[in-house]
Order: C-alpha cells, then sequence, then structure tokens
C-alpha cells in the first residue's frame, strides 16, 4: 500500500539568533520552500514572533501543511513538512538550508496515511 502522505521534520542546528528573530525572513522562507517542494499554499504564511523572541510560521496547503518553529537562544530551527507522496520535503528542507547555513541538520522523513499492520511495520525502527 502507498502512503497518502510523506512527512518530513528536521531540526536545523546552528543558526544565527538574528535570522531566527526575522519574521519576514522566515514568511519568505515558508513560501519559497513551498514552491521548491512543489506546493501550492492556500493562505499567506501566518508567521508570529514569541514571548522567548523565537518566532513560529505555519504555511497552510491542501491536505498538507509546513511549519517552523525557533529558538534563537539554542540557535536552532524546527522544521515540519507534511506532503502528498507526489511531493518531496527535502526539497523545502534544502531552501531552509541553503539560506540559513546551519552548522549541523537533522532530518527524518515518514509515510503516513497508512492503516493497520501496515502503519505499525512502517513505523519500526530499520
Amino acid at each position: 500500500m502507498t502512503a497518502s502522505f510523506s512527512h518530513l521534520i528536521a531540526d536545523l542546528w546552528g543558526v544565527s539568533a538574528d535570522q531566527l528573530r526575522d519574521a519576514p525572513l522566515l514568511s519568505g522562507l515558508l513560501i519559497a520552500a513551498a514552491s521548491a517542494a512543489g506546493l501550492s499554499p492556500v493562505a499567506a504564511p501566518v508567521v508570529r514572533p514569541l514571548p522567548q523572541e523565537g518566532v513560529t510560521g505555519f504555511v497552510p496547503m491542501d491536505g498538507c501543511h509546513m511549519l517552523c518553529h525557533t529558538f534563537p537562544d539554542r540557535e536552532l530551527l524546527l522544521l515540519d513538512v507534511l506532503t502528498p507522496p507526489a511531493n518531496d520535503g527535502r526539497k523545502a528542507l534544502e531552501v531552509f538550508a541553503r539560506r540559513l547555513h546551519p552548522r549541523e541538520v537533522w532530518s527524518d522523513v515518514r509515510e503516513r496515511g497508512m492503516v493497520g499492520s501496515e502503519q505499525r511495520a512502517a513505523s519500526e525502527p530499520r
């Protein structure tokens, strides 16, 4: 059975704290990353500063999403990209990595939307 979705999560470590506080920069990156992954936003990104100097951003797409959370004091950006299987969330990650120049990137991609035993088998450690 084919998965209904692909779910990428990524941690970008060692990003400049100034970039992680820059809401307009992150809004532009969400738009560029969605385009690179072949996704079409259904609304403009919602990007808001957080009380601890970080930023949270979200761009909705038909049946999927992309969001980021930043932690300037830890030089960390967390990225979450849910896509249909025909699209590649790694292309969105590449946009963030090229622009933010993290020291280190960790990512994982999971298949989502499978039913029953197929879902359990896909989620077992490999």
